[in-house]
């Protein structure tokens, strides 16, 4: 057989000298897989088809005239190329006789089960995991793909994928002929993995080649690749085998497949801080790694899947950044902690035991340097970074390489050692911090400081790096018990996560959470606190006293988050929480059933004097200048309730606009079925309160141990609710999010919002982090479910 002219190759019929023909990572995987490692079935879609799709479409010549000369910093010009080169791709017939092959291999693949088959369909550059370079992320893969036409329309999406803006410039960068570009897509059976996560065959940050280092988490591998979790990190001694440090992380979530569709569903505490592999099969898998790095001779960087108990490798490709080098020089090529990067007219540094740390983070590529802080949020900004500066952003993505090339250093707010920004600092030999948090946040466009990529801290100033390693080293090292090296990894993503909040006192530390604002600011605390019932203060001659009791409270919180937008809720006391403030028992009646009762935007109509009170204190606090703060009515039930609350608003003189938003909670099954017409209306935003939602749509008070176990806000009619009023919402575009405590437990829920469309969520404190990685995660998710569709 000729491979030379084959549009399929099977994984077995392949090795590593036929990259020019199925890529780097396809040869990588016909490579182990005749080696006798365990590697799951698979075929390749060769560059040979894909070359010939572009000859008899007549492509060649028009990417040819788009790409010829091009100037890989004229950004206008590549992304106009890039914009232009996919949409001829995407739009071009694939031929036939091709489309036939991809469909035969793919039920070849599952047998009579193919209808019911998921495959991964993969980028495989022919100029990917070389040696020189390894091209990371350049261009897109698609999982759990499922039917033959999904499966052909996923092999052209990978096709167009290659000529991203971001994959033409690394070509140019790396001088190699985006003409000449080349392609193949393997398409491998999809393993559903319980565990899953990657694996060095030395230790990538120390350069350390008498250690293997794993990473793990539960569930498929695309929560540990996109750094949505703080996977567990075990070293191994190569020569002993013995793991000689652990990291065990809490893990939140994990992705299954449940009915034919990915879920992030919830762990049981048990599992949350569960090692995510037992010892025995950390060893295992670094005994493979042993293998594939004898086998290969270098260096590997790979990814791993168990599944039923067996381990399967999913990827190997070379470590771009090892080398060995004269003592005294940082094996990644860059500066040493010894070495200052600061330009000739620069004053010497401090000592870096007198240096003020400003973030810390993990140590992601060694070195040390110096130069002004650039804060950038988006590729779109790369313009913005000069030749010297320390890029600053959330995390990085293939779009922000021309920016990298031209930084002295990079700090990330998210992602770990085995991240974008971690692996291509390395490649490129300049000191990385990745995970710090908030670096983005703390961190001044402008400001001087030196990245200490050794030990994963940034200080202010210019430091002198000859001790840094020691001040830092006694805070950062890792441990069996866990590492304070390893941060939480904070993503960015378009749903906004808000906060729920209650107490004034706690404002300043929740404002400096990684947070767009407060979604929920509960009233109820701050009055409690006074201990005086509103009724008894207003008839003792104390309104004043009433209002600045709001007012203190409210103003503090505002102000912490000030421009971040604080959405206040209304007073919701129910008659028996009311019944235990000072004067309760005279103005409050006594009910069989408070929940339903005598409370939110009805008691509003009924006692219009308290209410206004209220707004009172609101426009206090707005007139000192937070205009951040908003007003959020609970428990109203009919459209008259909103009609006639909003006129009291408005005729108090808090008039609606875009620095005042006027929203409802979404509590009763009522205000679900007239949603169509409370958008109608004109509201602002909806609040979904899943608490009491589940208890009036199921019947059943969570309150009552007997009902307890019926209690659920996965309940299908609950979930039923929450998608309804979010698509009616969107319709409208009206403002979107849910408040309850169901998105802090139930990751299900959160999934629901974010895939329903939700502007949206606001969460405990205590899951902040862990629901933005969520979000993130389930968002990637969408974006690539759509780029097949």
């Amino acid at each position: 057989m000729d491979k030379a002219k084959q549009d399929i190759l099977w994984f077995h019929e392949v090795d590593k000298d036929d990259t020019p023909l199925v890529g780097g990572k396809g040869a990588n995987l016909g490579e182990m897989t005749k080696a006798g490692l365990p590697v799951p079935e698979g075929f390749i879609v060769t560059s040979k088809a894909f070359f010939d799709f572009l000859a008899k479409t007549g492509l060649n010549k028009k990417i040819s005239k788009l790409t010829k000369g091009i100037d890989a910093n004229d950004s206008k010009r590549l992304n106009s190329a890039s914009k232009e080169i996919r949409t001829l791709i995407l739009k071009a017939k694939m031929p036939g006789g091709l489309v036939k092959e991809i469909e035969k291999g793919y039920k070849d693949l599952y047998g009579s089960d193919a209808k019911g088959a998921f495959v991964a369909v993969r980028s495989s550059g022919i100029t990917e995991d070389l040696a020189e370079a390894s091209f990371a992320g350049q261009n897109e893969s698609f999982l759990n793909v499922n039917g033959t036409e999904n499966v052909v329309r996923a092999v052209q999406k990978c096709w167009a994928s290659l000529f991203y803006a971001r994959s033409i410039y690394y070509r140019i960068a790396n001088k190699f002929d985006n003409v000449k570009a080349g392609i193949a897509v393997p398409i491998m059976r999809m393993v559903q993995s319980e565990s899953s996560g990657v694996m060095f065959s030395i230790d990538p940050v120390q350069n350390d080649d008498t250690k293997v280092v794993i990473e793990a988490g539960l569930g498929l591998g695309e929560a540990v690749v996109l750094g949505a979790i703080t996977p567990d990190r075990y070293i191994i001694d190569k020569k002993s085998f013995e793991i000689t440090d652990k990291e065990i992380n809490a893990q939140e979530w994990q992705i299954v497949k449940v009915g034919g569709v990915d879920k992030h569903i919830a762990l049981t505490d048990e599992e949350k801080k569960a090692q995510k592999l037992p010892d025995e099969r950390v060893i295992e898998l670094a005994k493979i790694a042993v293998k594939i790095e004898s086998h290969y001779g270098k260096p590997q960087d790979m990814e791993w899947a168990l599944e039923n108990e067996k381990i399967y490798m999913i990827q190997s490709r070379p470590v771009t950044t090892f080398k060995k080098s004269p003592e005294g020089r940082s094996p990644s090529g860059g500066p040493t902690a010894g070495d200052s990067q600061t330009d000739a007219t620069a004053p010497a540094g401090i000592d870096a035991s007198k240096a003020k740390v400003l973030v810390k983070g993990a140590a992601a590529s060694l070195g040390m340097a110096s130069g002004p802080v650039k804060i950038i949020h988006k590729p779109s900004e790369n313009d913005q970074v000069l030749k010297g500066d320390i890029l600053v952003t959330e995390k990085t993505n293939p779009d922000f390489v021309p920016a990298m090339q031209r930084a002295a250093a990079i700090v990330t707010d998210t992602g770990g050692r085995t991240s974008h920004a971690a692996i291509v600092s390395r490649e490129m030999g300049i000191p990385c911090v990745v995970g710090t948090g908030t670096g983005s946040h703390v961190l001044k466009t402008g400001q001087m400081v030196t990245v200490d990529g050794v030990n994963g801290v940034v200080y202010q100033g210019k430091v002198e790096s000859n001790v840094a390693h020691e001040t830092a080293a006694n805070s950062s090292s890792s441990n069996l018990s866990g590492s304070a090296a390893y941060h939480e990894e904070i993503p960015v993503t378009a749903t906004k996560v808000y906060l729920n909040l209650a107490e004034p006192e706690m404002a300043e530390k929740a404002a400096a959470l990684p947070v767009d604002g407060v979604g929920l600011l509960r009233a109820e605390f701050i009055i409690a606190a006074g201990g005086k019932h509103p009724r008894w203060l207003v008839e003792n001659g104390k309104s004043e006293e009433y209002v600045n009791i709001l007012y203190e409270g409210i103003n503090k919180i505002a102000s912490a988050f000030n421009p971040r937008p604080v959405i206040y809720r209304a007073t919701d006391f129910k008659t028996n929480e009311y019944r235990g403030l000072e004067g309760g028992e005279k103005y409050e009646p006594k009910e069989e059933n408070p929940m339903i009762g005598y409370r939110g935007a009805f008691r509003y109509i009924k006692e219009p004097d308290l209410f206004k009170l209220e707004l009172e204190a609101i426009k206090k606090v707005r007139d000192q200048g937070n205009k951040n703060l908003w007003l959020m009515i609970p428990f109203i039930r009919t459209i008259a309730e909103f009609e006639t609350i909003s006129k009291m608003v408005e005729d108090f003189g808090l008039t609606r606009g875009p620095d005042f938003k006027l929203y409802i909670m979404c509590e009763v099954p009522s205000t679900v079925l007239l949603m169509e017409e409370f958008c109608k209306l004109g509201i602002d935003g909806v609040s979904i309160g899943s608490n009491d939602l589940t208890q009036l749509t199921l019947g059943c008070d969570r309150d009552n141990e007997n009902l307890a176990v019926e209690f659920d806000e996965r309940n299908p009619a609950v979930t039923a609710s929450i998608a309804h009023v979010i698509k009616i919402c969107r319709k409208y575009h009206v403002s979107v999010s849910i408040c309850g405590q169901a998105p802090s437990v139930y990751p299900e829920i959160t999934e629901l919002m974010v895939r329903c469309g939700t502007t949206s969520v606001s969460v405990t404190q205590d899951v902040v982090v862990q629901t933005r990685k969520l979000i993130a995660s389930v968002e990637k998710k969408i974006l690539l479910s759509e780029a097949i569709d």
